[in-house]
């Protein structure tokens, strides 16, 4: 019994996580994040994301909802993933440190115009900072998914999404929805898929 309760807890927790994303402000937020996105893909330019453990995994997945398609068979678009390539990571953090992992790659790929997405439940990630520092060196414009708090990225971020809980997994959560929302509009918005 007290499992079965310990489950439905926790789906409340996430459930109260996703009503609180429907707060006027987060809406807006949500909107604007969308938006930059759209522009970026209708000028011809990519989305590059990165973040750490889950965030690697949620970079992972908004990398392939662009580039495979989220729910329309349409043209790809362009999006790297920072997380993807293990050897290049290993290499950067073994010749550089680790908290260069992501902005050796950012200043390899980016480009003026592109859009950065930095994923970081705490918002106080040092390689993710570095890679947000290097791609405003080079006029990208940031995006940041953290939690609550925001961290040191709601500082440094063009954007910053802040999920609505300061529970790790309930932000990740939020973020997930964010993805699909953000696939959604993109395709409607770009795409005439209405």
């Amino acid at each position: 019994m007290k499992t079965k309760k310990f489950i439905k807890n926790l789906i409340n927790e996430n459930v109260e996580a996703k009503k609180k994303m429907l707060k006027p402000e987060q809406i807006e937020c949500i909107y604007n994040v969308a938006d930059k996105i759209v522009e970026t893909y209708r000028n011809k330019k990519k989305t590059i994301i990165c973040g750490n453990g889950g965030s690697a995994s949620d970079a992972l997945h908004f990398a392939a909802e662009m580039v495979a398609g989220f729910e329309k068979n349409r043209e790809t678009l362009a999006s790297i993933a920072l997380s993807e390539n293990t050897s290049t990571i290993t290499a950067i953090g073994n010749d550089f440190g680790y908290d260069y992992s992501f902005s050796r790659q950012l200043e390899a790929f980016g480009q003026k115009g592109d859009v950065f997405i930095a994923i970081s439940t705490s918002g106080n990630s040092p390689n993710v900072i570095k890679a947000l520092e290097s791609a405003k060196k080079s006029g990208i414009f940031t995006i940041g998914f953290t939690n609550l708090d925001g961290g040191k990225m709601k500082d440094i971020c063009d954007l910053c999404y802040c999920a609505p809980s300061k529970i790790t997994a309930r932000a990740q959560e939020c973020h997930i929805l964010l993805i699909h929302i953000i696939a959604k509009l993109v395709e409607e918005k770009i795409f005439n898929q209405t």
